[in-house]
């Protein structure tokens, strides 16, 4: 499925760079949870979260709505933000970006710490 959106191309793109707490706690989860990823968010989102790229998908029409690929993390220390490309394919994509991230720094922070237990 995720294979697929590889041949819709996006809307925009845009340089971005994602907050060092966020990207290290994702490589955390892809390591100790499962790689790939998928978490399931409200408004029937699929967020799929590879090491490459993480990717918002509609999960009933199985649309991309928005990716964050191209990670450059090399060369940066740890609480450095990591540069990266943001892919719109959804007009209302830079609705819904935010607030994904937001739900999945809170699903993957409450996995993470059911583990440590």
């Amino acid at each position: 499925m995720v294979t697929r959106v590889r041949d819709i191309p996006p809307l925009r793109s845009l340089p971005l760079s994602v907050d060092a707490v966020r990207y290290n706690r994702v490589r955390l989860a892809l390591r100790r949870l499962a790689n790939p990823l998928r978490l399931e968010l409200p408004r029937g989102i699929d967020l799929f979260l590879e090491e490459t790229s993480w990717l918002c998908m509609h999960g009933e029409s199985e649309l991309p709505l928005v990716e964050w690929a191209e990670f450059a993390p090399s060369g940066r220390a740890l609480h450095e933000p990591v540069c990266c490309v943001m892919h719109i394919y959804h007009v209302h994509a830079g609705l819904i970006s935010s607030s994904s991230l937001a739900t999945m720094d809170t699903m993957l922070e409450t996995r993470l710490a059911a583990m440590r237990r």
